[in-house]
């Protein structure tokens, strides 16, 4: 029994669970178990949980799991997991505020209720701010924090601080403290200009109705597994390589958007996904001459 096992946490208003299935929390419906999740019942509760926290533990932020894949023997450790479907934004001193458990496509959704523009792309990110603001997230040429304006962490003792927008190293698909801190996101503010509702909304509608036509929504999937290199996209590269249905197991290169990789009815092993994953980066560096860097993030220990 390890150290978390026999520590006696105290004033916590959250659920601590053990043995959860992750395969529950991700999107692709696959991987092992954690040690231990986390659902905490707001900041202040997630602050007092963390502070209780060996600090040798090894910990996993999570929120929607769009972005994530839990190899088949788990995560060695405890998973905080901050979603949920009762936190919404707000307007705060004419900024939108969100916390990183907000779904992103709520944030679209509501700045176009407040006559605000400029995040419509937001609708098309399937995950929460926490991952968007971390991985600097974008689609339809629109990025993460070419809107954010300032934005609040939480490290591993359990203070939150307020972060200006300056503190970050930016760029594609990437967002890091520039000390190198060990810090997680916990809401960010948002300024957006002044619009009109009724074509924010259309613009959402036309984003979302693009999404459906060009991406396997219907199945169990990850988002983009590559980033796009520069001035190409990995989608183009894997399909000029034949990969396009190509299989391992239940895990399959989906048809309709080759940067995709399906797992119909939650049948595939993680092992097969990542294989998949490895298998493509061999073949497009092989037979195009390009490295492509994977935009999922890999966790936990083999079968």
């Amino acid at each position: 029994m390890n150290m978390v096992e026999t520590l006696h946490m105290q004033g916590l208003r959250g659920e601590l669970r053990r043995d959860e299935p992750m395969a529950r929390h991700v999107s692709w419906r696959s991987g092992g178990r954690a040690d231990r999740c986390y659902v905490p019942a707001d900041l202040d509760d997630l602050g007092d949980f963390l502070r209780q926290l060996p600090r040798e533990e090894p910990l996993l932020f999570v929120g929607l799991g769009s972005n994530l894949l839990v190899r088949d023997g788990g995560f060695r450790g405890t998973v905080v997991l901050t979603h949920s479907a009762k936190l919404r934004p707000r307007i705060d001193s004419g900024l939108i505020y969100a916390e990183a458990g907000v779904a992103s496509p709520k944030v679209a959704r509501f700045a176009a209720r407040h006559n605000l523009e400029g995040a419509e792309f937001l609708a098309g990110v399937p995950g929460t701010l926490g991952g968007a603001l971390a991985m600097n997230a974008g689609c339809y040429g629109g990025e993460t924090w070419d809107i954010v304006e300032r934005a609040v962490t939480v490290d591993r003792s359990g203070r939150l601080v307020l972060r200006e927008k300056d503190e970050f190293d930016i760029a594609y698909r990437h967002c890091a403290p520039k000390d190198g801190r060990e810090e997680w996101f916990a809401a960010a503010w948002f300024r957006l200009p002044s619009g009109d509702g009724e074509t924010s909304r259309g613009v959402i509608k036309e984003l979302l109705g693009r999404r459906i036509a060009t991406q396997p929504l219907s199945l169990p999937n990850a988002g983009s597994v590559f980033r796009n290199p520069p001035k190409d996209h990995a989608a183009r590269l894997i399909e000029a390589c034949g990969m396009k249905g190509f299989s391992r197991g239940a895990a399959r290169v989906s048809e309709k958007h080759a940067n995709f990789i399906v797992n119909p009815g939650g049948a595939a092993s993680a092992a097969d996904i990542e294989w998949l994953i490895q298998h493509l980066q061999r073949m497009v560096y092989q037979m195009q001459g390009v490295v492509l860097q994977t935009e999922v993030r890999i966790v936990g220990e083999p079968a």
